[in-house]
C-alpha cells in the first residue's frame, strides 16, 4: 500500500487531519495483513485500545510506535516508511490554539483542527450565533453571562481565540460554512440593543461573501426542528470521514459513522429555509430592534 500524503494547494492540513489520515492508513494495514487490534497493541508494548485511539487519530503519535507497526504490517520499503515517520512528525506540531490550551477543553481542540482541515462547515444553532460568525462584543456578552462587570483578562483572551477562529473564512481556500438560525436567535437578547444589532449587521455583511450562507428557520417551523446544535464537517480529503459534532454540558460527541451522518445531513436538509427569505427575516429584525 502506497501512503497517502495531503494534496498540494496553499492550505497544507492541519495537525488534527494529518493525525486522522495517519491513523486510517494505520488501520487499512493492519486489517489487509489480517492482524488484531490486540495483536497490534502487544507490538508497541499497549492495549487494543491504544490501537483503536490511533487508528481514530484521537492521540498522538509516537515515531518508534508507528516504525514497530509499520514493520509488523510488512512494510518495508524504506521510502515508503519514511513518508509515514515524516508525517508523525508533522501531525505532532502544534496547531495555532496551542497557546489558548489552557482556555479549552480537550475534547474542543480536535473541532478547532477540524474547522481548519473543512472544506464544507455545515452548523445548526437554535440559541446562538455560531461562535464562527460572532462579533467580539456578542461573544463577550455571552461570555460574561451579559455582566459587563464580569469581563476580564480570561474572558478576553476566549474572545481573541473565537476571533481567531474565523480567520479560516477569509483564506483564499476557506471552507464553505452554511448556517442555519432558529429564529428565536435574532430575538434573543445577548447583551444590549446595540450588541444584537451589531450580530445582524455583521451576519449581513458576512452573507455577501460568496462561501457563507445564513438561513433562518422561521418560529412556525421551529417546532419540527433538530433538538440541540450539531456541526457537519466535510473535507476534501478521501481519507478523511465526514464528522458531525455535537456539544453536551461537560464534553462533546464526534461521529463519523455513515448512517449517523446521513440522519444529520437529512435533518439540515429540513432545516433548510431560502436564502432571500432569510436576508428579508434579518433586515426586518434589524429594522425592529
Amino acid at each position: 500500500m502506497n501512503a497517502v500524503t495531503p494534496s498540494g494547494g496553499e492550505q497544507s492540513l492541519g495537525p488534527t487531519a494529518r493525525r486522522m489520515i495517519l491513523g486510517s492508513q494505520l488501520r487499512r494495514m493492519r486489517e489487509d495483513a489480517g492482524i488484531t487490534r490486540q495483536e497490534a497493541g502487544y507490538s508497541i508494548r499497549g492495549s487494543e485500545s491504544k490501537i483503536s485511539r490511533l487508528e481514530l487519530g484521537r492521540v498522538g503519535f509516537k515515531e518508534r510506535d508507528v516504525a514497530d507497526l509499520l514493520t509488523m504490517y510488512g512494510m518495508t520499503d524504506p521510502d515508503e516508511r519514511q513518508l509515514f515517520l515524516d508525517m508523525v512528525k508533522e501531525s505532532n506540531e502544534p496547531g495555532w490554539w496551542r497557546r489558548y490550551g489552557d482556555l479549552m477543553p480537550t475534547w474542543f481542540n480536535d473541532l478547532v483542527g477540524l474547522e481548519e482541515a473543512a472544506a464544507r462547515i455545515q452548523v445548526w444553532e437554535p440559541l446562538y450565533v455560531t461562535g464562527l460568525l460572532q462579533t467580539e462584543d456578542y461573544a463577550r456578552a455571552i461570555m460574561s453571562h451579559g455582566r459587563k462587570d464580569m469581563v476580564n483578562e480570561q474572558i478576553d483572551r476566549r474572545v481573541a481565540l473565537r476571533m481567531r477562529r474565523q480567520k479560516m473564512l477569509s483564506r483564499p481556500d476557506a471552507p464553505r460554512l452554511w448556517l442555519v438560525l432558529d429564529e428565536s436567535v435574532l430575538h434573543r437578547p445577548i447583551g444590549d440593543r446595540d450588541v444584537l444589532k451589531g450580530q445582524i449587521d455583521y451576519l449581513l455583511e458576512m452573507i455577501q461573501q460568496p462561501n457563507i450562507s445564513v438561513q433562518v428557520l422561521p418560529f412556525d417551523r421551529s417546532g419540527y426542528s433538530a433538538d440541540s446544535a450539531f456541526s457537519l464537517l466535510r473535507f476534501a480529503e478521501e481519507e478523511l470521514p465526514n464528522i458531525a459534532y455535537t456539544e453536551y454540558l461537560t464534553g462533546a460527541h464526534y461521529i463519523d459513522k455513515r448512517d449517523e451522518i446521513e440522519r444529520y445531513s437529512r435533518a439540515l436538509d429540513m432545516l433548510a429555509e431560502t436564502p432571500d427569505r432569510s436576508r428579508q427575516m434579518l433586515l426586518k429584525r434589524r429594522a425592529e430592534i
